[in-house]
């Protein structure tokens, strides 16, 4: 009878391996290159190597993490593939400021201890995602910005952290928008009011941002952009503000935001959905949902999300926002 039982006993732990491994190696990533502009204006083209593009950067950040990786290297790898592709206004392809020149900012959380780290203003380093992850594992410090963000950069090597001109993120495309932008305000001879509200609706797409869910359980999310086109010298949006455009905590989700970067930063939108999550108990699609409808306003921008238990929500209140998604379950997908 005893021989019988431990027979029983090792048949059960046999039974329950393959469930504890398959909850161990849950993972899940979503990814956007920005909301604003409708694809129904772009070319067939375009759009197909926009697509082209997100599909190869969801399907590194999914490998990173089907292998075991973290959700921050996940996170960070995705953001430096999508900064150097030109298509996008992140690094390599950012849009123009007022001065001509290009002002970058990006950030970067570890949802696991809620360390985090940006930079905003840079001018010279040719992926500021990883900068914004040095700042927090170098630093004591969470932002750097402009002339001190670059001494850091200085302090740690080019090996490090990869410097470049200005000139390097300049594309024809965006020199392009940054003088139609120009010729527009120079014609509206307006209220500042009414020049700010042009600015931040012309061609915003571009941003970009990756959450991730790691088989270890940690969450991490990180969020790259050039800003608005022909924004004031020194402006800083909601990208390198943790809380505004970026936020990460294994206890909820991971979000990145992209859109009108003040208005991210005027309602704490990132960390409001976690907040939501935490304190009224409401689901990551929810919380995602009614951020959008109710604190943001109609054409403001657009979130991605993914919670501790794998679960992804996305959406966008403006024409359009390419999105990718991913999981441990097969699912892989990039739409608009």
């Amino acid at each position: 009878m005893k021989l019988k039982t431990m027979v029983l006993a090792a048949a059960m732990v046999c039974m329950l391996v393959p469930y504890v491994i398959a909850q161990e190696s849950k993972f899940a990533i979503a990814i956007h290159g920005g909301a604003g502009s409708s694809k129904d204006g772009m070319s067939p083209k375009a759009v197909a190597a926009i697509e082209a593009s997100m599909n190869e950067a969801l399907t590194l950040g999914k490998k990173i993490l089907a292998e075991g990786g973290t959700s921050l290297d996940a996170v960070e790898s995705v953001i430096v593939f999508l900064e150097n592709d030109p298509q996008f206004n992140a690094g390599k392809g950012a849009v123009l400021n007022a001065e001509g020149a290009h002002e970058l900012d990006a950030s970067i959380m570890n949802g696991k201890d809620l360390q985090c780290g940006a930079v905003a203003g840079v001018s010279t380093v040719k992926n500021p995602i990883i900068a914004a992850r040095r700042v927090m594992t170098d630093t004591r410090h969470v932002l750097l910005a402009s002339a001190g963000a670059e001494a850091f950069a200085d302090s740690l090597g080019s090996e490090v952290i990869e410097r470049v001109p200005n000139s390097y993120f300049t594309t024809p495309r965006r020199a392009k928008q940054q003088q139609r932008m120009k010729k527009r305000k120079a014609e509206l001879q307006n209220s500042s009011s009414q020049i700010d509200s042009m600015e931040s609706k012309v061609d915003r797409m571009g941003t970009v941002g990756c959450v991730a869910l790691d088989s270890h359980g940690n969450l991490a999310a990180g969020t790259s952009t050039g800003g608005m086109s022909n924004k004031k010298f020194g402006r800083v949006g909601d990208s390198p503000i943790v809380g505004a455009g970026t936020y990460a905590d294994n206890k909820t989700c991971a979000v990145s935001g992209t859109g009108i970067g003040e208005q991210y930063i005027r309602n704490a939108v990132a960390y409001n959905v976690a907040a939501q999550m935490q304190y009224a108990k409401a689901s990551l699609a929810a919380a995602v949902k009614d951020n959008l409808e109710n604190r943001l306003d109609k054409n403001d921008g657009g979130l991605i999300a993914v919670d501790h238990e794998g679960n992804i929500a996305t959406g966008t209140n403006t024409p359009g926002m390419v999105r990718g998604m991913a999981d441990s379950s097969g699912r892989f997908e990039v739409s608009w």
